[in-house]
């Protein structure tokens, strides 16, 4: 059913309704996202190709694709690297289980690390945790890689795995007073506060991170979008369906209060039935994104209305990440 604006857009002088974009910003790709991108793309100019890289780098398809055009072979996992290979190897930004860089280790091939540092983070917290004796609780997405590779930090059994507040009643450790919690990096702010506010109730001595674990920029981008939202007669959120922040932005948006939420990897996946008589439509971005995906999606619109474009902005980011070391090596000696 297309969406109903509480007032018709009047035609423009081209006889084109009139259309007002409101831009979320930030929007679009993260530190983490840029460091692992970089990461391949070095690879291969250093190097040459092919590069190999396990896992989608990122969940978006167009750069993935960008990437396979220039000579990245992607991989699920390090059985599909040829034995006799010298060629790169590189974990995505999710972040892998520890047994992925033993394996690599075991067979001499040259890793890089793309993980972002911010789950790095959640690794290495997750890690203390496990040394001072606490049972770890991970809030998270069963089967999200990000997920695979935290709870692949430790021996099995260590973490628990809660997605929902149901799984927090249900929850029965085997210390309640020896907890800790760690957090995927991109949840969504309001239910994982939810789900942490239930722990704490449920388990006082619970211990949490210092600083949250859910990244700047999946707390950005939720802002900006909940700014929006709720003035526009519909929303896309530019991402992949396997994005976890690309969908928790949907889902944000919906809350908000947005009629109509859609998740849109690109222009031509647009169903124009769903984006009738609109007024004022919000556009934003998953960190895994490309701004030219953004771009395209704003042209197609264009091709139908008379299109004005607003940025809304709830923050600024200046955030960045250091490539691997051997790809900074090599660019110093360049």
């Amino acid at each position: 059913m297309a969406v109903q604006p509480e007032k018709p857009a009047a035609p423009s002088q081209t006889g084109k309704p009139v259309l007002q974009v409101l831009l979320c910003s930030p929007r679009g790709f993260c530190a983490g996202v840029v460091r692992a991108i970089d990461s391949v793309e070095q690879a291969l100019k250093i190097y040459g190709p092919p590069v190999y890289v396990r896992h989608e780098i990122v969940h978006n398809r167009y750069v993935v694709e960008s990437l396979r055009a220039k000579g990245a072979i992607f991989v699920e996992e390090l059985d599909e690297v040829p034995a006799d290979t010298a060629a790169p190897v590189i974990f995505s930004a999710h972040g892998v289980p520890r047994s992925v860089p033993e394996e690599a280790g075991k067979r001499n091939l040259f890793a890089l690390d793309a993980t972002c540092p911010l789950v790095t983070k959640v690794h290495r917290e997750a890690e203390i945790h496990h040394k001072r004796g606490r049972q770890i609780v991970l809030i998270g997405h069963a089967g999200h890689p990000e997920v695979i590779g935290t709870m692949g930090q430790l021996p099995p059994g260590s973490v628990s795995l809660i997605e929902t507040l149901a799984d927090v009643e249900s929850f029965a450790p085997v210390d309640a007073g020896n907890l800790a919690y760690v957090t995927q990096t991109t949840l969504s702010v309001h239910d994982t506060a939810e789900i942490v506010d239930r722990l704490k109730a449920r388990f006082p001595a619970i211990v949490g991170p210092h600083k949250e674990d859910i990244c700047y920029a999946t707390t950005n981008r939720q802002e900006a979008v909940k700014q929006v939202a709720p003035i526009v007669d519909a929303m896309i959120v530019v991402g992949a369906p396997n994005s976890s922040n690309s969908q928790r932005l949907r889902e944000v948006a919906e809350r908000a209060g947005c009629r109509h939420a859609a998740l849109v990897q690109r222009a031509a996946d647009i169903d124009w039935n769903k984006f009738g008589a609109i007024a004022r439509l919000g556009i934003t971005a998953g960190a895994s994104a490309p701004e030219v995906l953004v771009e395209e999606i704003i042209d197609a619109f264009a091709a139908r209305y008379a299109v004005s474009v607003e940025t809304v902005s709830a923050a600024e980011e200046g955030v960045f990440f250091p490539l691997p070391r051997p790809l900074r090596e090599n660019q110093a000696a360049e």
